[in-house]
């Protein structure tokens, strides 16, 4: 059996927040309802997720203008890592996300490590962009360099 409902959030995989969708009753009934990320699709509730869509877009709206002027600050950023290297170049050890937060935030940026879009450490000497994803659809990008200590 299927059931339809109302997102109160962006769900992934399933849909943004105001969406009517339709899932297996369990999910929603088990899942999606008691975590409060969903209504039933009555006419009532149409009717509420109409004016709570309207205040969450103009929330969203607030929340990009600060992550853009947060970004414009991050693009000349330029961050400096000096490492021990053997053989190859090969750093001793690695550059982290936690590593490049804690520079950022010794420079007055309060970023989350796990908002650092580094998929793996950095192992070697060079030049690297790293996106921080600041917001859903604003994701500067800041220079690192590791260079040999």
């Amino acid at each position: 059996m299927a059931m339809e409902i109302i997102l109160r959030e962006d769900v992934p995989h399933l849909g943004k927040a105001g969406e009517v969708v339709k899932v297996k009753d369990g999910y929603a009934r088990n899942y999606l309802l008691p975590q409060g990320l969903a209504y039933t699709a009555t006419e009532a509730n149409k009717k509420r997720i109409t004016f709570e869509s309207d205040r969450v877009a103009k929330q969203r709206a607030g929340e990009k203008a600060v992550a853009e002027i947060e970004a414009a600050r991050l693009v000349d950023v330029r961050l400096t890592f000096t490492a021990k290297v053997g053989e190859e170049e090969k750093l001793y050890g690695s550059v982290t996300a936690s590593d490049i937060q804690r520079q950022l935030e010794e420079q007055g940026f309060h970023v989350d490590k796990r908002k650092v879009d580094l998929p793996e450490p950095i192992r070697e000497l060079g030049e690297f962009r790293v996106g921080i994803k600041i917001h859903p659809e604003v994701r500067p990008e800041i220079l690192v360099t590791v260079v040999k200590e």
